[in-house]
C-alpha cells in the first residue's frame, strides 16, 4: 500500500529527547555537540537505533533525522556544504532501520532559525535552502516530505511553493505534509490564527495540514476541531508530551504515555484525524501506548464545511460573507484617493499605511492597494507598502496592479492569501495567462473584469459572454478553480447624462445575477462608486449605498467601497431611495430621472445640520444618542450623555434609550437592512456609552441598596 493510501498513519516520536536518553559519548559528536543531524554521518548506528525504537512499538512511518539539515542551520556548525550528504545519509539510516519490514520514510524539514516575516532572511534565500534540502531527500527516496514546526506563515508558503516547484521539475508526485506550531497564545509565533493558515494553504496541493510541538494535545482541541471541519484534506496531530516544565534545571514533559494516547485516540475517533505521532518529550513508550489505543480504531468520517476564504498574516476572511458583501476598502489607491496619492508622492509610507489601518476600523474586510502613478516606481512602492500592510494590517490584501512583475514581487512577500486585481481579455489573453499562472503558483484569488478585445462589455449579454471566456481560460488552461475567480462586470456612471449609459446600472445588476447563475462556484465583485461619478459628493454617498443594496440583492459577493461612507439601507430616507432607484433602473414615468435626482439633492443641507440636532431640547438629545448608536458613531457621545444625566437617571438612559436603539439595530440586521460591520460598530458605541455611564449606574445601585 502506498503512503498516501494508508487510512491511519502513525509517525514516530521525539528525535531530540530520544537522543538525549541514549547518552551518546562525546566522540559521537566529533565536536559538533547539539547538531543532531551530524549524527547521520558520525554515528549512523545510533540514528538507526533511534528509528528502530519507534518501529518496534508499532510506528508505521519514521521521520528522517534532518529537522535542521538545511544550509542556513548547518552553517552554524560549519556544515553548509554538507547538506546533500547529511540528508542522503539520514534517508539511508531510516531505510536501514526499516530493513525488510513495513514502514515509510518521511523527510523532515524544520523551520530553520531565521523567519522571513521578521526580516531575518529573504524569501529567495529561504526558498533556495529549503529546495536544496528537499531535493536531497527526494532523490534519496523518501515516501513523503513534511514541513514541520512552522512558526511563520510566510516561511510555510515559501517552503510549500519551493517544494511543489521542485516536484514538478523532478516529475515526482511526493505527498507534501505541513505541520504548524500554535503557541499557548492560540496563534503561530507571528500571530497567525489557524484559520488564516488554513485559508492561505488550501489552494495548494498539500497532502495534509496539522499541528505539532509547542503544547501538549490537550491545548490543541479547538485548533484540531477547526481543521477537522474546514480543511478539505488529511489532518495530522503531533503534540508534545504535555507542556514543558523545568525541574531541577532540566526540561521535562509531564504527560504519561497512557494520557497522551487517550488524547490522540479522541482526535482520531471524534475529529477524523488520520495522521498521529509525537513531538518533544514523546518516547517509544508514548508511541507504543498510542499504537495500542488505536489498534482497532479508524478515523471518523469528517463533515467538511469549508468556505472559500482570503487571509492576511493574522486572520481569515470568507469571500462569501454570511451578511454580504465582502467590503474591499478602496482608499489606498493612488488613482482614486487624492490623500493617498499625496502621501505617496511625499514618500510618506507610514501615512499611507495609516489609511490601510483606518479602513480596518471603518469595517472593511479587505484592503485594495494600488500604487500605479505616472513618475513613480510602482514595484518599489507596492513591495514597500505590501510588506508594511502584511505586518500591520489584519485585512487580506488586494494587489491592484496589471503589471505581472509587480504582482509577483508582492505575492512573494505576502504571507496570507491575497487577491490579484485584475485580469481581462483586452490583449487577447496574453497578460491574463501570466497573471493566472502567478495566482496558481502563489495560491491567490483573482478579480476578472469583463473587458474583451473590443473593449469594456456594456450589455449584460456581453458581460456574461466575456466572463465565460475568461472562466474557460483561467480554469481550463491555467488550472485555477471557479472559486478562485471574482468577476467584476463593471459599473459605469449614471450621473453623466450620456444617453448610452442610462441603462448601465441595470445592465450591470443583470450581469451580476446571470454570472452567479451561469458560472457556478464563482464570486462577483463591483467597484461600486463608479456608478455615481460626476455627481455631487452628498448625492454620491446615497446613490452608492442604494446601488450596493440592489447589487447585493441579486447576488453580489464583494464590493470595492469606502466602507466608512456606506449608509445602511434602512437609514436612507424613502424619498432618497426612490429617486436613486429611478436613476439606477432608468425609470422615467415622472420625468428624466437624472434631472429629478440632481434637483432633489441640490437643496440638501450639509451633514450634521439635519432637523432635530439643535441640542437644546431633551427629545433632540435623546434622538441624537439613538442616532449615534444606530450609526455606530462614538464621537461626542459623552457630551450628549452628560446632558441626559442632568435629566434622567443612568439606568433610565440605558433601559429607555440605549437598549431600544440596539434592539432596532438587531431588527434591521435580522431583515437584512443592516450589514454586519455596521452592527459591530453600533455594538462598540453601545459598549462605549455604557462604560461612560458605569460610575453613575454603580452610584444608583448603592443608593437603592
Amino acid at each position: 500500500m502506498a503512503f498516501k493510501d494508508e487510512p491511519l498513519l502513525i509517525l514516530d516520536g521525539a528525535c531530540g529527547t530520544t537522543v538525549q536518553r541514549m547518552n551518546l559519548p562525546a566522540s559521537a559528536w566529533e565536536g559538533r555537540d547539539g547538531c543532531n543531524e551530524y549524527l547521520n554521518l558520525s554515528a549512523p548506528e545510533a540514528v538507526v537505533e533511534l528509528h528502530r525504537s519507534f518501529l518496534d512499538v508499532g510506528a508505521t512511518a519514521v521521520e528522517t533525522n534532518t529537522f535542521g539539515a538545511n544550509r542556513i542551520v548547518l552553517a552554524e556548525y560549519g556544515l553548509e556544504d554538507e547538506v546533500t550528504r547529511i540528508n542522503e545519509a539520514a534517508v539511508a539510516n531510516a531505510c536501514t532501520a526499516i530493513g525488510e519490514g513495513r514502514g515509510y520514510v518521511v523527510g523532515s524539514i524544520g523551520p530553520g532559525t531565521k523567519l522571513p516575516s521578521l526580516g531575518h532572511i529573504s524569501v529567495e534565500e529561504l526558498g533556495e535552502a529549503l529546495s536544496e534540502q528537499a531535493r536531497a531527500l527526494i532523490e534519496a527516496g523518501v515516501d513523503a516530505v513534511v514541513l514541520e514546526t512552522c512558526q511563520d506563515l510566510l516561511q510555510v508558503k515559501t517552503g510549500v511553493i519551493s517544494c511543489l516547484e521542485l516536484f514538478e521539475e523532478l516529475k515526482r508526485e511526493v505527498p507534501l505534509m505541513v505541520s504548524i506550531t500554535v503557541e499557548t497564545t492560540g496563534t503561530m509565533l507571528v500571530g497567525t490564527e489557524v484559520a488564516a493558515a488554513a485559508a492561505a494553504l488550501e489552494p495548494f496541493n498539500i497532502f495534509s495540514l496539522g499541528l505539532n510541538c509547542a503544547t501538549g494535545p490537550e491545548l490543541m482541541k479547538s485548533h484540531v476541531h477547526h481543521l477537522s471541519r474546514n480543511w478539505p484534506r488529511r489532518v495530522s496531530v503531533v503534540p508534545n508530551a504535555g507542556m514543558p516544565q523545568v525541574v531541577e534545571g532540566k526540561t521535562v514533559y509531564p504527560l504519561a504515555p497512557a494520557e497522551f494516547a487517550a488524547h490522540q485516540k479522541v482526535y482520531v475517533e471524534r475529529d477524523g484525524v488520520s495522521i498521529v505521532g509525537g513531538c518533544c518529550g514523546t518516547l517509544p513508550e508514548h508511541i507504543g501506548a498510542m499504537v495500542e489505543a488505536l489498534r482497532d480504531v479508524r478515523p471518523a468520517k469528517r463533515k467538511i464545511e469549508r468556505a472559500p476564504s482570503l487571509s492576511s498574516a493574522y486572520q481569515a476572511v470568507e469571500i462569501r460573507q454570511d451578511i454580504p458583501p465582502l467590503l474591499i476598502g478602496e482608499r489606498a489607491n493612488a488613482n482614486g484617493s487624492k490623500k493617498f496619492r499625496e502621501l505617496l508622492l511625499e514618500d510618506d509610507y507610514q501615512g499611507a499605511l495609516r489609511i490601510g489601518l483606518e479602513q480596518e476600523k471603518e469595517g472593511a474586510h479587505a484592503a485594495d492597494l494600488c500604487t500605479a502613478y505616472a513618475g513613480r516606481d510602482e514595484c518599489h512602492d507596492m513591495t514597500t507598502l505590501g510588506r508594511m500592510f502584511a505586518e500591520s494590517v489584519r485585512l487580506p490584501l488586494v494587489i491592484d496592479s496589471t503589471t505581472p512583475e509587480c504582482v509577483e514581487a508582492v505575492l512573494k512577500i505576502y504571507p496570507g492569501r491575497g487577491v490579484i486585481n485584475s485580469i481581462n481579455l483586452e490583449d487577447g489573453g496574453e497578460k491574463l495567462g501570466r497573471l493566472c499562472r502567478l495566482a496558481k503558483k502563489y495560491g491567490a484569488a483573482v478579480v476578472a473584469l469583463t473587458i474583451n478585445e473590443k473593449g469594456m462589455a456594456m450589455t449584460a449579454d456581453d458581460k456574461v459572454a466575456t466572463a465565460k471566456a475568461i472562466h474557460d481560460l483561467a480554469v481550463g488552461s491555467y488550472g485555477l478553480r471557479a472559486e478562485d475567480l471574482l468577476f467584476d462586470p463593471l459599473t459605469f456612471t449614471v450621473g453623466s447624462g450620456d444617453e448610452t449609459l442610462k441603462e448601465a446600472a441595470r445592465e450591470t445588476l443583470e450581469a451580476v445575477k446571470r454570472i452567479k447563475e451561469e458560472l457556478p462556484g464563482v464570486a462577483t465583485s463591483l467597484g461600486v462608486s463608479n456608478v455615481s461619478f460626476g455627481l455631487a459628493p452628498k448625492a454620491r454617498k446615497v446613490l452608492n449605498s442604494v446601488f450596493l443594496h440592489e447589487a447585493v440583492s441579486v447576488g453580489l459577493d464583494a464590493a470595492i467601497v469606502h466602507a466608512g461612507k456606506v449608509i445602511p439601507y434602512a437609514q436612507i430616507d424613502e424619498a432618497d431611495r426612490a429617486l436613486c432607484l429611478d436613476l439606477i433602473y432608468n425609470r422615467s414615468a415622472e420625468g428624466d430621472p437624472l434631472e429629478r435626482f440632481i434637483a432633489h439633492f441640490a437643496d440638501r443641507v450639509d451633514e450634521g445640520q439635519e432637523e432635530g440636532r439643535d441640542g437644546d431640547g431633551t427629545v433632540a438629545v435623546e434622538q441624537e444618542v439613538t442616532r449615534r448608536i444606530m450609526d455606530g458613531n462614538k464621537e461626542g457621545v459623552e457630551d450628549l450623555l452628560s446632558i441626559l444625566l442632568a435629566r434622567r437617571p443612568a439606568t433610565a438612559i440605558v433601559n429607555e434609550i440605549l437598549v431600544p436603539a440596539m434592539r432596532q439595530v438587531g431588527e434591521l440586521f435580522g431583515r437584512g437592512d443592516m450589514l454586519l460591520p455596521f452592527v459591530l460598530k453600533s455594538a462598540e458605541t453601545m459598549k462605549y456609552s455604557v462604560s461612560y455611564l458605569e460610575p453613575y449606574l454603580d452610584a444608583a445601585e448603592s443608593d437603592t441598596g
